[in-house]
């Protein structure tokens, strides 16, 4: 990809390399862009970082979880920008700059999968990868009124991946409509373990919709209005019994997962990290024992709670984050104030390991705005085409 032919600056301009895919399969004439965490046979992975990248070299092998996307027949297009070290969720990189979100160029792109994101919803790839550790590829597609997925912990590999928080990780991917969506998941996903019915039971989280900004709150209950009459009315539920608790149980795994996959590197080679992303990592590092093994006792009892809220056969509907994508000028406080704000919705699917769709769901103020389904674990494949079947429901079109 050229920068003449990246016009939102999503592409890693590196030199052009032959990527084999198969001429036929269920992804066949679909095009793949590729987070810059994931290897690719002929690419160097940079991560988002210029330490990163001067060790990488040319990788000999290609990550499973991209291989099998090409041997579907999906083409590559080329390796997408991402956050430094996949640890922001603004889109902004100190060292690369940040793509331009296509559907509102006022606005961030959102991250770590920023440059995912911004290929697909300008229409420069069909689907792409990303990651989803804090909300990675869900607050993205939101931002960019895209589907994006965050599945089951564990489900999909993540060999060949530069980590964050092992703990926490997971692959996702994005496409602009709901049918090239599912494509991929029948690829992706085997049979589920927990299939969900074709008439799920519908919990609307009240909690979660208070984390909303009002004008945001009241554009997403109208889309959960439009789809009753198809799906049902749902019930209300509260998801969490103390959202700060999740909060900081969040935050203390990931910290202490993301110190332990690139503290030594950073303290071996101080180099200069960016806005953000160099307070977060000294927050990890600063995380105790005390604090892991309080968040593994919040984070289990969560999970508790959640699997016997949604049993085998319940959807979560919340909102994916509090409002549309920041804009582009806002300060660096104002962007962290709103990714811990964000972080308080993110951090569900993130501590019980369940997986969660997020749907273009609606606009405010010339901008998407997405809406989340979360259902049990295992539930990958069904969440996926139940989501379809949601958007389709509530009649929502994207500009």
């Amino acid at each position: 990809m050229t920068i003449k032919d990246d016009p939102f600056r999503c592409f890693v301009p590196y030199p052009e390399a032959p990527v084999k895919s198969a001429p036929t399969g269920p992804l066949a004439g679909l095009t793949l862009a590729v987070k810059d965490l994931f290897d690719v046979k002929g690419y160097p992975t940079g991560a988002g970082s210029p330490i990163v990248l001067a060790q990488s070299g040319i990788k000999a092998k290609t990550a499973p979880l991209v291989k099998t996307l090409l041997d579907a027949g999906a083409r590559f297009v080329g390796k997408t920008h991402t956050d430094e070290l996949a640890f922001s969720m603004t889109g902004k990189n100190a060292h690369f700059g940040a793509p331009i979100n296509p559907a509102a160029p006022d606005r961030i792109t959102g991250g770590s999968s920023s440059g995912s994101m911004a290929a697909v919803a300008g229409k420069l790839a069909d689907i792409a990868l990303g990651s989803d550790t804090g909300g990675s590829v869900r607050a993205p597609a939101s931002y960019g009124g895209l589907f994006g997925i965050r599945p089951t912990h564990g489900r999909l590999s993540l060999k060949r991946v530069w980590p964050l928080a092992e703990s926490l990780d997971t692959p996702g991917w994005f496409a602009r409509d709901g049918k090239t969506f599912a494509r991929v998941a029948d690829v992706v996903f085997g049979k589920d373990r927990t299939a969900l019915s074709e008439t799920p039971r519908l919990l609307l989280a009240e909690d979660m919709f208070a984390q909303a900004v009002p004008d945001a709150e009241n554009a997403l209950r109208n889309v959960v209005q439009r789809a009753m009459p198809v799906l049902g009315e749902p019930e209300t539920v509260k998801a969490a019994r103390d959202l700060d608790a999740l909060y900081w149980a969040f935050r203390w795994v990931q910290g202490r997962d993301a110190w332990n996959a690139d503290g030594a590197m950073i303290e071996r080679y101080a180099p200069p990290l960016g806005p953000g992303v160099a307070e977060r990592f000294a927050f990890s590092k600063s995380v105790s024992d005390e604090e892991v093994a309080k968040a593994d006792s919040v984070r289990k009892a969560f999970r508790n709670r959640l699997a016997k809220l949604l049993g085998s056969d319940g959807v979560l509907i919340l909102p994916t984050v509090p409002d549309i994508a920041p804009l582009v000028s806002a300060s660096e406080g104002e962007l962290e104030d709103f990714r811990n704000r964000a972080l308080r919705l993110l951090c569900l699917s993130g501590l019980s390991g369940f997986p969660q769709v997020t749907i273009p769901a609606a606009h405010r103020a010339e901008a998407p705005l997405g809406l989340s389904l979360i259902g049990p674990k295992g539930s990958d494949k069904s969440l996926v085409h139940f989501a379809v079947k949601f958007e389709r429901a509530a009649r929502i079109r994207i500009a």
